[in-house]
Parts: structure tokens; sequence; C-alpha cells
């Protein structure tokens, strides 16, 4: 497997020259690619330096243990350091999903259970939001349609990182292994006879596009609008500010309706559809896609569950990982982090079973 690293050192001392260049920072877009992708090799070569390094090391202790035994000791432990720098160096040449270092836009939906699966779907919001305030990220909702009682029966978030992420480290990397559909087992506000009910909430995450990423003909598009629905009855609802996007050669279509101004209506669904153009055009490409992206399905049907969370037992289990923890209230105020370590970690043993399977 470490064959590859001495073309990823090349890459790394020649993406260290291009961003000295003055003349590659005029292209914002382009300086924040070779920077995430600076950053990923930069991880790999300092932990390939690292077991250089020690195996120098471990020779020196060896030599000298035949004058002095003192050095054998000393010897056994870098050789423990070097086993340890080697599985690190092991997983950071796994080969990592292309579009790990972007940021993700999520949808959630409702689905059975009417208005307590609303209220739920508000519940994931308030967790996802939580959960990326807690990694220094920034979110965004680009739509959103609310039900009665203050639930969500659709909303879209943008969630963004400040700057470039370390390897893995970025909202779509750690994000997408929340896509599929989310079960919920409490007492619904609606339940007058306190029995505990089940009802379901789907989450889609796709990685944000840019437009380099995607190539997009006007002519390809057919963009209506139309008077916003909604509650309240302001300005959002009396003018024709709501925007509906088809794409024509797939058939995707994107409403956003979220703002009072058209053109930021129109602005947030060309994200929205440039991020589900890239999820086609990547789900297409990859036959071999990971099981945590196999897991994002568009129905949201109770059976097929990727989690759950149990109110009357302040559990939360994760069936694809086996992870199962009893502090649900904190989870859903954004303590998401080991969950999302279960999947990650998960996701890389698969990884690595079939890179040396």
């Amino acid at each position: 497997m470490f064959e590859a690293v001495e073309g990823l050192v090349a890459e790394h001392a020649e993406l260290e020259q291009q961003l000295a260049a003055p003349e590659t920072h005029a292209d914002q877009r382009l300086a924040k690619r070779l920077n995430q992708r600076y950053a990923e090799l930069s991880a790999v070569v300092g932990t390939w330096r690292e077991w250089l390094r020690l195996g120098d090391d471990i020779e020196a202790a060896r030599e000298l243990a035949a004058e002095d035994p003192a050095f054998a000791e000393e010897a056994g432990q870098l050789a423990e350091r070097r086993a340890v720098a080697e599985e690190r160096l092991r997983h950071l040449l796994v080969p990592r999903d292309p579009t790990d270092s972007k940021d993700a836009l999520l949808e959630i939906k409702s689905g059975e259970g009417g208005e307590e699966s609303a209220l739920f779907a508000g519940d994931l919001l308030r967790m996802y939001t939580r959960f990326a305030e807690s990694r220094g990220w920034t979110t965004e909702v680009l739509d959103a349609t609310e039900s009665d009682l203050g639930g969500y029966k659709s909303v879209t978030v943008a969630v963004k990182a400040k700057g470039v992420s370390a390897p893995g480290e970025a909202p779509y990397a750690l994000l997408k292994f929340e896509g599929g559909v989310h079960r919920v087992q409490r007492v619904p506000v609606t339940e007058s006879q306190g029995r505990v009910h089940t009802s379901a909430a789907g989450v889609l995450v796709m990685p944000e596009a840019e437009q380099l990423d995607v190539s997009l003909d006007e002519n390809d598009l057919r963009i209506d609008v139309f008077r916003s629905s909604g509650p309240g009855g302001q300005s959002v609802n009396t003018t024709d500010s709501a925007v509906r996007i088809t794409h024509v050669p797939t058939g995707i279509v994107v409403s956003c309706q979220n703002e009072k101004s058209q053109l930021q209506n129109k602005e947030s669904a060309m994200r929205i559809l440039r991020a589900r153009l890239l999820q086609a055009a990547q789900d297409a490409a990859d036959a071999e896609a990971s099981a945590a992206r196999k897991s994002q399905i568009r129905t949201v049907d109770r059976s097929e569950r990727i989690r759950t969370y149990n109110f009357p037992e302040n559990r939360i289990s994760d069936h694809r990982t086996g992870y199962k923890s009893y502090n649900l209230d904190a989870v859903l105020d954004g303590a998401l982090d080991p969950v999302v370590e279960s999947c990650v970690q998960a996701d890389l043993a698969s990884r690595l079973e079939a890179l040396e399977g």
C-alpha cells in the first residue's frame, strides 16, 4: 500500500509551490481546492516522514543495544510507536470519497406520523444545527415548509465550514452518514392517552456543489414563479416570489419559497439543484458506493430505518453500527460526535477490508 506515497509526496511539493504563487490566490475557488488537497496530503506526508524517522531510530537503538542493554528497551518502545504511525498511515491512504472535503446540504422531510413526524423533523434540524455550532460550522436554511404546530414538513439547510477542514473533518465527510430514515418513539403532543407512538423523518445529505463542479445549460432549465404558501399571511404570501426550477434532461425539480425576494429564492434553488445533480452524477459513476451512501433512501418508511430515538428510555440506537447510548437528550442537543464516529469507523473498516481483500 505504501508504494503510492512517493507520488503523493511529489504532489504535495508541487502544491506547495502552486500555493506560494500569488496568481493562485487570484482565483478563490482554485485556491480553496488546492488548500484542501494540500491539507489532506500534509497529513499523509507528515505521518510518512514520522514512520521513516522511527525506522531509522529503531535501527540505531538496536545497534547501540549491543553495547548497552538499556537501548533494547528503547528500541521496543520505538517499535510500538512506529506500529501506531503505520496504522495511521494505512488509514490515511485508504481512498476517500472525492466529495469528503465539501460542505453539505441536508434535506429533512417528515414522513409517517403526520404532525408528530413534522415536529421530529424540527428536532433533527435543531440537533444538526447544534452539532454544526459545536464544530465551528455555519448553517443557513435555504428552504422550509412549516407544519401547523411549528414542525417542518420539509426543510433544507446548508452546512459550511469556516476555512479549510482537515481530512475527513469537512461537513459532508461527517454528515453523509446521516442520510436515511430516522425513527422516533415517544408520546406525541397530540396524544391524549399518553401512549407511545412511532413515527419517522427522512434525511438526505448531499455535497454542496460549486459552479465548477456542475455544468448547467440555461436552455435545460424551466423556471416557474408562483405565490408562496405558508403560515402568517405576510408579504411573502402576496407576491410571486417562490421559484420552481425543473432540470429538463433529468427531471429533477427544486422549489424554494423561503425568501421574500424571487432572486434569492432562485439562487437557493440553483444551489440545491447543483447539489442534486452532483449527487446524481456521483451515484451513476460510482457503482461501488459505500454502504453509508447506499443507505440514503428517498422514501420515508419506518421499516427502512438507520437510527431509532427512544424517548421513554432516553436511548439512541444506530442500526448500521450497533452503537447505543442512553443520552438521547444530549444527542438531540448536538452531542452527535460519538454516533457519527461509530459510522466513520465502520466505513473505514469496510474500505480497508475492500482494499486489502
